[in-house]
């Protein structure tokens, strides 16, 4: 059985106050969607139909291999409007990787993705404060205040939409997957819960871009 936390720990966000959990100061009710690990056919294609739905905006961070198979489908993510982060090349977990293959691994998905991006999540949330302290002087950090758990087979969709709707607040950053690994929940949680806050009055941006790296 997977064991994650569905809400970002304060305790975490203490010790990394610089990476970006959620997004304050906003006018209106807000959520910003994220997607790791694809692009991948039929998946990626999916999470697009449902986001045109509601003229939503996403950020998917990539993983660079993937991109190299599937680069029509990242163009199809780019046309749509939305925007694209890196998730390294293979998904490695910066706790049990080198610095400096970390940071390789990180700039050869830069040159996969092929257009510039600032914005960068560690797979598995997991990074060492040495690899922090020069990711961060080209990327804005990105975690999550919603982890909806998608990804973990043990967990039933709909445990996993009462908890994503649950936890989900204005300026959340939520996480999806568009990853095979996740598509049979993530398939049944995302159309509902967009439609749930849909209703609500709740719109549904993108990460944005910082205006300079480290920012």
């Amino acid at each position: 059985m997977s064991f994650f936390l569905h809400k970002s720990n304060f305790l975490l966000r203490t010790v990394y106050p610089e990476f970006w959990w959620k997004i304050d100061d906003e006018t209106e009710p807000t959520i910003y969607l994220t997607f790791d690990d694809g692009p991948i056919p039929e998946v990626t294609q999916f999470v697009l139909e449902q986001l045109d739905k509601y003229a939503a905006q996403a950020t998917f961070f990539c993983i660079g291999d993937n991109v190299r198979k599937h680069r029509d489908i990242l163009y199809q993510v780019l046309e749509a409007g939305h925007m694209v982060g890196n998730h390294t090349y293979n998904h490695l977990n910066g706790w049990k990787t080198d610095d400096d293959l970390y940071l390789e691994n990180i700039q050869k998905c830069q040159q996969q993705l092929g257009i510039e991006t600032a914005l960068f999540r560690p797979p598995y949330g997991r990074i060492k404060k040495t690899q922090v302290a020069q990711v961060i002087e080209a990327y804005s950090i990105v975690m999550w205040d919603v982890l909806t758990g998608d990804f973990d087979r043990t967990l039933s969709p709909d445990v996993c939409l009462r908890k994503t709707i649950q936890y989900t607040k204005p300026g959340s950053i939520v996480v999806f997957h568009d990853s095979l690994k996740a598509w049979p929940t993530m398939r049944y949680v995302l159309p509902r819960m967009l439609a749930h806050f849909a209703t609500l009055g709740y719109s549904f941006r993108a990460v944005p871009q910082p205006t300079y790296a480290g920012y």
